[in-house]
């Protein structure tokens, strides 16, 4: 590898909305400008960081395989990387105003294919978070500018050609470039206002203006009251009793009222993994259970007598079947059955046209997507998952900082082994859990878990104002390492959820 031929021209773009200005010279930041007023100086810092085939760098050094070329124009700013080289490179960890030990940042860590996004605190480890779907390769840092004023900067990558986009990383050909945004704000107060700013408010510039008018729904708002659901196969035993050839969805909901306080919803799915053996479409084959439509809806009706609420699937990828119009097979069936939500199946966003099919045949019902909805698309559909993909999932979601009203569960798969792990990242995160029952097999040891869920069910269900407060703060202040605080305000009285994350357990102030 000849690094002499290695050269990448790096434009620094801002958003025009953030009116604020650098000042800098040969990479290194000074000072800011805001809106024409005086400049502020800033203790002098490299404009980011960079890490290049596993090595690091900082902009304002000499670095042997880029040259750096800085271009501005009022306020925009752009950082394209572009390999000029006969070599491929690997691109990662861009953090604007650098990886610092004595400042809040966010970088990845590590080699993990889905979770390596890491929140930086100074004198402490850092944290495993999820981030958007989007976003997971985001840089993030904030800096103290005086004592009344601080800085944040956020890139991410936007575009690339000849090059490869991983995750984390983008693999740039010969040729090749990658382009990042980077945005930038002040703020007040401590680092946790700097990420709220750039989470919630600015929704990681994902969308110019966000429009939360399903949020304001009265229909909708049920969402986010609930907090536990189960996921079921259409013919699992718990719905259907075929030596009885009945239905028997009401003694499932008696026994689980007794174990954790029962489900606020139950998800029907007989599609996946049946789907496209023969020419029968999604919807033939719920008209095709036992009992067809008619007696579908007994069962529906059980569960809302006893307060369940009914979720149907939605596989949006159901096209070489015999052909039925999508939109309204779902609205047909939900008027069927009464339904109250939809899963839908490989999505990670809703539309328009789902919502509106849907609220002409009946109001309140939700749409469930498979993922969780990235900023832009979080409009348009107001409850989503924590994927199973993720099988330990990073003990802080910052999507419940983007908008806290957003109605999270956290899929857990109850066959793999007992999943406390799940229960409790839950409720730290003041979110619910689905129990995914997909896989066959009842382990021995369910019972028991599901007693234990009832008691962190209960804390989230009986403080529910509190886990959907918009002044939440993660990672309120802790004097013990790895023993992790929430806080949630309230009108009546303020919650705080602890993770502990040290094996040895701990017994001390926090």
């Amino acid at each position: 590898m000849h690094f002499r031929y290695f050269i990448f021209y790096c434009f620094l773009c801002f958003s025009s909305t953030a009116q604020v200005n650098l000042l800098y010279q040969d990479n290194t930041l000074y000072g800011i400008q805001s809106n024409g007023a005086q400049p502020i100086p800033i203790v002098r810092r490299p404009l980011f960081s960079i890490v290049v085939n596993d090595q690091y760098f900082e902009a304002d050094n000499s670095i042997p395989k880029i040259k750096i070329q800085t271009i501005d124009s009022v306020g925009q700013y752009q950082l394209v990387l572009s390999n000029i080289s006969n070599d491929t490179l690997i691109i990662k960890n861009i953090v604007p105003l650098t990886e610092h030990q004595n400042q809040v940042y966010i970088t990845g860590l590590g080699d993990h294919s889905l979770s390596r996004t890491h929140l930086f605190l100074p004198g402490n480890g850092p944290v495993n978070i999820i981030v958007p779907d989007n976003v997971w390769n985001l840089g993030y840092a904030s800096i103290k500018i005086n004592e009344s004023l601080n800085l944040y900067a956020l890139t991410k990558r936007r575009s690339w050609t000849n090059a490869e986009r991983k995750r984390f990383e983008t693999i740039v050909y010969p040729g090749g470039s990658v382009t990042y945004d980077f945005y930038l704000d002040t703020f007040s107060g401590d680092w946790h206002h700097g990420l709220k700013k750039c989470f919630k408010e600015h929704k990681l510039y994902d969308i110019g203006e966000f429009n939360d008018d399903m949020y304001h729904r009265k229909d909708l708002q049920w969402i986010r009251q609930a907090k536990m659901m189960h996921l079921m196969m259409a013919w699992d035993q718990k719905l259907f009793d075929r030596n009885k050839n009945q239905y028997v969805i009401k003694d499932f909901i008696n026994k689980s009222k007794s174990l954790y306080g029962g489900d606020d919803v139950i998800g029907i799915w007989p599609t996946w993994p049946a789907l496209g053996m023969d020419q029968r479409n999604q919807w033939d084959m719920y008209r095709d259970i036992p009992g067809g439509l008619k007696g579908l809806r007994a069962l529906v009706d059980q569960a809302h007598d006893q307060q369940v609420k009914i979720f149907i699937s939605y596989n949006p990828w159901d096209e070489s079947t015999r052909n039925e119009d999508h939109l309204q097979g779902m609205a047909d069936l939900i008027k069927a059955l009464n339904a109250d939500g939809v899963i839908l199946d490989t999505r990670g966003a809703s539309s328009r046209e789902l919502q509106d099919a849907a609220d002409k045949v009946k109001p309140g019902v939700i749409m469930y997507s498979e993922g969780m909805a990235v900023p832009k698309d979080m409009s348009t559909i107001i409850a989503g998952r924590v994927h199973n993909a993720l099988y330990y999932p990073p003990i802080l979601n910052l999507n419940k900082l983007i908008q806290p009203d957003f109605g999270i569960f956290r899929v857990a798969e109850v066959y793999k082994e007992p999943i406390r792990r799940e229960i409790h990242t839950a409720l730290f995160n003041g979110y619910g859990i689905e129990f995914n029952l997909f896989h066959p097999g009842n382990p021995s040891w369910l019972d028991e878990q599901y007693a234990y869920l009832g008691r962190t069910l209960r804390i989230l269900r009986e403080h529910t104002s509190n886990f959907n407060s918009k002044d939440w703060l993660p990672l309120y202040p802790s004097i013990r390492d790895s023993v992790y605080i929430n806080y949630w305000p309230g009108a009546s009285k303020d919650i705080y959820t602890i993770y502990n994350s040290l094996p040895s357990g701990y017994s001390g102030e926090l």
